[in-house]
C-alpha cells in the first residue's frame, strides 16, 4: 500500500506542477465562444398556449439567478464564514487568558497548622484584580493554525465547486423545460392531424374503407390527447424544479423565452478526450479542496509528533484559590475584620512535558492522524478517477447527442411530409380491378402521424441531450460558473 500510495503521489505531482497554462490560455484551449442560438427549426414552429400563470424567463436570467437565489451557494459561503472564524481561534490559542474579578475568603472552625496541632482560627481576606493564564503548547499554536488555514482554503473551493454544480442543474432543469415544452409542441400537432384525420375517415364512403378504419382513428386521437396531455404534465414538472433551483414564485410555471429548439455550445467537441481529461485534472475545484484536506491532516500529523518532545509553558496566577485564577491586584485580610490592604502579585510559570497514558495515548494519536492522511489521499485518488470519467462521459454523450440531432433533424422532416402526403394521398383514389381504392388508407396516416410524434420527441430530446451534455462537460472541465453566466448574457440572439 505505501508503495502505490508513492507511485500515485508521483504521478499526480507529474500533473499537477507542468508549466500552469493561464486561464486565459485553458479557455481558449478548450471552449469556443460561446454559442447561444436557435436556428431554423426544421418543420415550422408555434409557440403553444401559455398557463394563465406563465413566467417567461430565459436562460441567461436563469444562470444570472445562480448566485443571487440558490441556497447551496449560500450555505457554502456561510461555511467559509466558520472556517475562517476557527482558523482565527487556532491562530491566537496561545494568548492567555485575562481574568478580571474578586475573591472573597472566610474559615471558621478547626483547622491544622504547619506542626499539626489543631486551631480554631476566625479569619478572611479579600482580593481584587486581574489574572493572566495560558498554556502554550508548541505542537498546537505552531500547526494548528496550518490545519485550520488548509480547512479553510478547502471551504473557499467547495464555494467554487458548488457554484458549478448549481450553474449544470439549473442549465440541466431549464433545459429540461425546454425538452418538455418541445415535445408538448410535437404532440399537439400530432393531436391537430388526429383530430384532421378523424374528420376525414368519418366522411370517407363506406364502400372505400370498412367502418374499423374510422373508429381506429379516433383511437389515435385519443392516444395523441393522452400524449400531448402527459407532455404539458412534465413541462409542469420540470418547471417545479426550476423554480425550486431558483427560488422563484411557487406556483408559476416556467415558458422559456426562447424556442424549444434552442442549442448552446461551450466546449469544442474537436478536442481530444485526452487533453480534457488533463484539463479537468488541473481546473477542477473538489482537487483543490481535497488537496487542502491531504495537506491539513498532514499538519495535524506533525503536531501529534512533536507534542510529547517539546514542553509546554503554563503560566497561571498564584493570588487566589484554585489555581489559574487571580495574578495580581489588591489584597485585604484579617481575623474578624478585613483590614492592611494593599498590592499583591502571584505568577507562576511552568515547563512542562506530558506523556499522555505513558506515552502510548500519544502513539495512537500518532497512529489515527496518519490513517486520517492516507484516508484523504486515498479520497484525492478516487476523486481523480471520477473527473477523469465524468470528462469522458460527458464527451461521450456530447459528441453522440450532435449526431442524433443530426438524425433527427432530417427525421422530423421526412415525417413532417409524410404526413402532409399522407393526407393527400387519403382524397385520392387508384382503379385495382373492378374496384376504386384508396391510394392511402386510413391506417397509413395514422401510422405516420406516429411516426412524427416520435420524430418529434427524438428532436427535441437530442437538442435537450446535446445542451445539458454542453454544460456537464462545460461543469467536468472544472471552468468557474461566472465565466458563462458573464458570457451568455451577451450572446442573446
Amino acid at each position: 500500500m505505501p508503495r502505490i500510495i508513492m507511485v500515485a503521489v508521483i504521478g499526480l505531482a507529474a500533473l499537477l506542477f507542468q508549466t500552469p497554462r493561464t486561464f486565459a490560455q485553458q479557455i481558449r484551449d478548450t471552449t469556443r465562444p460561446i454559442e447561444y442560438s436557435a436556428p431554423p427549426p426544421p418543420v415550422a414552429w408555434k409557440r403553444p398556449a401559455v398557463f394563465e400563470n406563465a413566467l417567461p424567463i430565459n436562460l441567461p436570467t436563469a444562470l444570472r439567478l445562480v448566485n443571487a437565489r440558490t441556497m447551496d451557494i449560500a450555505i457554502a459561503s456561510k461555511r467559509i464564514q466558520q472556517a475562517h472564524a476557527q482558523f482565527e481561534q487556532a491562530k491566537y490559542s496561545w494568548v492567555p487568558t485575562l481574568t478580571i474579578g474578586a475573591d472573597y475568603l472566610r474559615h471558621d472552625g478547626r483547622s491544622q497548622d504547619i506542626q499539626g496541632g489543631v486551631i480554631e482560627p476566625s479569619r478572611s481576606a479579600f482580593m481584587a484584580g486581574l489574572g493572566l493564564n495560558a498554556v502554550f503548547t508548541p505542537s498546537d499554536a505552531i500547526f494548528a493554525p496550518l490545519a485550520a488555514k488548509q480547512v479553510m482554503r478547502a471551504r473557499v473551493a467547495d464555494l467554487d465547486v458548488a457554484e458549478n454544480n448549481m450553474l449544470l442543474a439549473v442549465a440541466e432543469a431549464y433545459f429540461n423545460v425546454q425538452q418538455a415544452r418541445g415535445e408538448y409542441v410535437g404532440a399537439e400537432v400530432a393531436a391537430a392531424h388526429g383530430e384532421e384525420l378523424v374528420k376525414r375517415a368519418e366522411k370517407l364512403a363506406e364502400g372505400l374503407v370498412p367502418p374499423v378504419e374510422a373508429v381506429r382513428a379516433r383511437t389515435e386521437l385519443a392516444r395523441r390527447k393522452q400524449t400531448a396531455r402527459l407532455a404539458q404534465e412534465r413541462w409542469q414538472l420540470a418547471s417545479a424544479e426550476l423554480i425550486r433551483l431558483l427560488r422563484l414564485e411557487p406556483t408559476a410555471v416556467i415558458d422559456p423565452a426562447e424556442p424549444p429548439h434552442l442549442r448552446v455550445s461551450l466546449v469544442d467537441l474537436n478536442e481530444t478526450i485526452d487533453n480534457l481529461i488533463t484539463v479537468g485534472l488541473r481546473n477542477r475545484p473538489e482537487l483543490a479542496s481535497q488537496q487542502a484536506l491531504v495537506e491539513a491532516t498532514l499538519q495535524r500529523l506533525r503536531q501529534e509528533k512533536i507534542r510529547p518532545l517539546i514542553p509546554s509553558l503554563v503560566l497561571r496566577g498564584a493570588g487566589t484559590s484554585p489555581p489559574a485564577s487571580l495574578t495580581g491586584g489588591v489584597f485585604g485580610a484579617g481575623n474578624d475584620a478585613l483590614s492592611k490592604y494593599g498590592p499583591r502579585a502571584d505568577v507562576g510559570l511552568q515547563a512542562v512535558w506530558t506523556f499522555e497514558g505513558f506515552g502510548l495515548v500519544n502513539r495512537g494519536k500518532i497512529r489515527e492522524r496518519r490513517a486520517d492522511n492516507e484516508v484523504a489521499m486515498l479520497e484525492l485518488f478516487r476523486l481523480q478517477d471520477r473527473i477523469a470519467a465524468e470528462v469522458a462521459q460527458a464527451h461521450a454523450q456530447a459528441k453522440s447527442a450532435a449526431l442524433r440531432l443530426a438524425d433527427s433533424e432530417s427525421g422530423l422532416k421526412d415525417a413532417a411530409d409524410s404526413v402532409d402526403k399522407s393526407f393527400k394521398g387519403l382524397s385520392q383514389t387508384r382503379r385495382a380491378g373492378d374496384l376504386i381504392v384508396l391510394l392511402v388508407r386510413p391506417q397509413e396516416v395514422v401510422a405516420s402521424i406516429q411516426a412524427l410524434n416520435q420524430a418529434y420527441a427524438d428532436f427535441y430530446g437530442a437538442i435537450g441531450d446535446l445542451n445539458r451534455a454542453q454544460f456537464r462537460l462545460y461543469r467536468a472541465l472544472g471552468h468557474p460558473a461566472g465565466f458563462v453566466t458573464g458570457n451568455a448574457l451577451e450572446c442573446v440572439p
